[in-house]
């Protein structure tokens, strides 16, 4: 078929099949509804896989969706029209899917999730699909591009780092490995915020990720679940036992908007449903009418502040109301959307665990704990010893991080006047755990005040992480050391406590994107290698490793790298007007801006080799050339971030600007950083900086993904850098830095880096020039607060580990000018990276946490 002779109008296009859509299998308040109608249970058949049939589904989409011919549609329709064409191809598996979970009645995993970074969904589901080549020329025949309609997609706004970025990856994987998942979480208005420079300071901006149209959700506003909030409780006699009743001063509604999860190419389409919060009675007529305009929409105003943003700025009393309201919010919607709708009206509550495992994801969902007890007890009726008993068994946590600040607390007076009940449930779940506590420890009341739920000291308040680790079947962490340092420094008492609850579970991300999806040069490559298989079983990528030493396959594998580079370079000249040379080592540092992950370490690097070549110590032509590209949000409240951003891009203006450099070295920090872009970024990326404090990261996943397209990574030995390096092996691994015993031990000796500043005539350089006003024209104040925190607090101690930094660099260059060998050990990493696939991770979940497995 060419452009020429394509229908234009909806006659031409051929009749309109019945567009079954899952509103019949949507859920209804009350029970379920049973359609009786033949039709409505008759299979839904996928459009065909041919070019003239996606031609027609297309065009039917431009015509009926968008109601405009294809002369004249904007790139916003035919994007539109072709995401919804796309979205028909999953439709059947999905309808299917969810008739197969009801049928079967296997146990579920319920995915509580503050954060979903999804990424851009067309391309990922012509992946899931396989539609990418018959989309293509399906496009082409229309006189249509392709990459132009997937350019035209905004990624959904819904959330901000790795917690988001792997709960993305983790329902990929469930749905991929065909378990049965639910994901839970907030469909946030503005997401995070779009990241922009002014003068290279941070300032957010709304994202308005919704602003073109959403055409891979599906709104049940039918389905609206009822949040209250505030009021007071009281108890009364239910035929001769005392029970408690929530009297809620103010509610709203939560409307579900469904994603399809599609799974790799196996017919199985799980569900992602974000609540967006409504007021129950969005407009008053009568105020209207009086003339009160702002006053006849307040109630909805007020709802609607609940899901505007991820994260509102909390150093205010009302946006820590307003995040806890959040967070209650999203569990509420999620435990009632699965007892009421995807259980039997008869299903016995006792046999709840059987079916449902909640896996909180961080301290965020909870407060899930004391709701599910509030509807056990309060609404069901059951007795609280057999409440306790279901919910202790429903719920599994995952902690995310060791930085004390990190782990949630709610002040008791905040969490009394916004959810009364759910305060006195957390009192008592306290009390019966205390009196475990004292009669285990019967002469050590200071360990029970440690353990206790309820903190006295600085303020009355409930500690989340607490809550959650006496509630939840296991806690893990999220990488070996990390899940070591959980159980003997962050929660050592629990784990002595309950030595069988504590476990690891290491981080993984998905290869469907980050290495099929996001590298089409270096997938080619693998599949042309070792055949299709890696995609689902990514533990075939040690089939590559012979082929480290096969002078052809690095030869092509290098000219992978360079066409990654080719489009990254074009991407972000056409992006952000940033013009970085050809031939340089690609040094990439993304990640969120904080202090503990050390971009400043980073920056006096990049200060260092500066000062060596203005003051002649150096000269430029001896140094590697290099690249350096920075990508991360600093939270709108961190001041020290945002100056730590604002210092980055003075230094960049400044270096990339002189002259004396000579092309050498360049500086790079494009603005809004996220998965789209990371999807170009990573794949071009020569070497990855994974350089936190021994001790404080997490797990880290980005240093995964850089890792399974070549990177090599300088990283300390923390989080999963330390599993990484074991795969890898030391001698593709540039490690520096003190290990997490030494900080310890520096910590408890008195750290004083002023002392290292004087010491180090390096460092003591790179930190006045930075003092000086060089990179401020001038203005010694501008950055004063960063060099203060630096040599008198750094507490993330980037000034000890510097000297080792630089060190570590120095073999860096030594070993990039040696092509062959740097080759070698880029396929060695990728080669190495099975371990680090979201599908592993999902089976030790899987194995070692939730008792459930795939359901075919």
């Amino acid at each position: 078929m060419t452009a020429d002779i394509v229908p234009e109008s909806l006659a031409e296009a051929g009749p309109i099949p019945t567009d079954e859509s899952p509103i019949t299998e949507a859920r209804r308040v009350g029970p379920l509804f049973q359609p009786t109608h033949p039709l409505a249970l008759a299979p839904v058949s996928a459009p065909p896989h041919s070019v003239d049939g996606f031609v027609r589904e297309f065009l039917r989409e431009l015509n009926t969706g968008q109601g405009v011919a294809l002369s004249r549609s904007s790139v916003n329709d035919q994007y539109l029209a072709l995401a919804r064409t796309v979205r028909h191809y999953l439709m059947a598996r999905w309808l299917e899917t969810l008739k197969h979970n009801r049928s079967s009645k296997a146990k579920t995993v319920g995915y509580l999730s503050a954060e979903y970074l999804l990424g851009r969904q067309l391309g990922n589901a012509l992946l899931a699909t396989d539609l990418n080549d018959v989309a293509e020329k399906a496009l082409a025949a229309c006189g249509l591009d392709l990459p132009t309609l997937r350019a035209q997609e905004v990624e959904p706004g819904l959330g901000n780092g790795g917690l988001g970025r792997l709960a993305a990856c983790f329902i990929d994987s469930l749905a991929t490995m065909s378990v049965p998942c639910i994901g839970y979480g907030i469909r946030y208005e503005y997401g995070i915020f779009r990241q922009t420079f002014v003068d290279g300071r941070q300032v957010e901006q709304p994202d308005t990720w919704l602003a073109l149209g959403g055409p891979w959700e599906f709104p049940h506003p039918e389905a609206a679940v009822e949040v209250e909030f505030g009021g007071h409780t009281e108890t009364y006699d239910d035929n001769g036992t005392e029970r408690t009743r929530w009297v809620a001063s103010w509610n709203v509604l939560g409307i579900p908007y469904n994603y399809m999860v599609p799974g790799y190419q196996n017919g199985r389409v799980n569900t992602l449903r974000l609540w967006s919060a409504q007021a129950t009675k969005a407009f008053d007529l009568a105020i209207f009418n009086s003339g009160d305009y702002a006053e006849a929409v307040r109630a909805q105003t007020f709802a609607e502040n609940i899901t505007k943003v991820l994260y509102p700025e909390d150093s205010t009393p009302q946006g820590k109301e307003l995040r806890l309201q959040q967070q209650y919010f999203f569990v509420a919607c999620s435990l009632r959307d699965f007892l009421e709708q995807n259980l039997e009206e008869d299903f016995d509550l006792h046999h709840l665990p059987e079916r449902i495992v909640f896996q909180l994801n961080d301290t965020h969902p909870v407060i899930a704990v004391p709701e599910l007890m509030r509807i056990l007890v309060d609404e069901k009726k059951l007795d609280w010893d057999e409440a306790w008993a279901i919910t202790s068994k429903c719920f599994a946590y995952t902690c995310h991080t060791l930085l004390p600040e990190a782990l949630e607390t709610w002040s008791v007076e905040l969490l009394g006047r916004l959810l009364p009940r759910h305060l006195e449930i957390i009192y008592r779940i306290n009390d019966e755990f205390l009196e475990q506590v004292r009669e285990a420890y019967p002469e050590d009341e200071l360990r029970a005040r440690r353990m206790s739920i309820i903190a006295d000291y600085p303020d009355r308040s409930v500690r989340m992480a607490f809550l959650a680790t006496v509630a939840g079947t296991k806690v893990n962490g999220v990488a070996e050391l990390h899940s070591q340092l959980l159980a003997t420094k962050v929660l050592p008492d629990f784990s002595e406590f309950f030595p069988d609850k504590f476990t690891n579970v290491t981080n993984g991300v998905t290869p469907r994107r980050f290495i099929k999806l996001a590298n089409p040069f270096l997938s080619g490559l693998i599949t042309d290698t070792i055949g299709v298989g890696w995609v689902t079983d990514l533990d075939r990528l040690a089939e590559l490793e012979p082929y480290a030493e096969d002078e052809d396959f690095r030869r092509a594998f290098r000219k992978a790298k360079e066409q990654n580079k080719t489009r990254l370079y074009s991407l972000l000249r056409t992006r952000d007007g940033i013009d970085l040379p050809d031939g340089h080592l690609l040094d990439v540092m993304v990640k969120r801006l904080h202090e503990y992950k050390r971009q400043t370490l980073k920056l006096l690097h990049i200060v260092t080799l500066y000062d060596q070549i203005i003051s002649g110590r150096v000269d430029p032509t001896t140094i590697l050339p290099r690249s350096v590209v920075f990508g991360a949000k600093a939270a709108p409240g961190y001041r020290m971030a945002k100056d730590t951003i604002a210092l980055i891009n003075a230094v960049a203006a400044t270096v990339n600007a002189d002259k004396r450099v000579g092309g050498r070295l360049s500086i790079a920090f494009p603005a809004n950083y996220n998965v789209t872009l990371a999807e170009k970024l990573i794949p071009a990326a020569d070497l990855s900086e994974q350089i936190s404090l021994a001790g404080m990261e997490a797990s880290g996943t980005g240093n995964m993904k850089f890792a399974m397209n070549g990177a090599l990574t300088i990283g300390t030995d923390d989080g999963a850098n330390v599993e990484i390096r074991r795969f890898v092996g030391d001698d593709n691994f540039f490690l520096f830095g003190m290990l997490e015993p030494e900080v310890a031990e520096l910590q408890a000796s008195g750290y004083q880096p002023s002392k290292l500043y004087e010491e180090d005539a390096d460092l003591k350089a790179a930190i006045d020039l930075i003092a000086s006003g060089a990179f401020s024209g001038g203005d010694r104040g501008t950055f004063e607060p960063v060099v203060s925190n630096l040599l008198y607090q750094d507490r993330f101690m980037a000034l000890a580990d510097y000297r080792s930094y630089l060190e570590a660099q120095e073999k860096v260059e030594k070993a990039y000018v040696n092509k062959e060998a740097w080759t070698k050990s880029a396929i060695l990493n990728v080669a190495r990276s099975g371990y680090f696939s979201s599908d592993r991770s999902m089976r030790d979940y899987l194995g070692r946490i939730w008792g459930a497995s795939p359901d075919h």
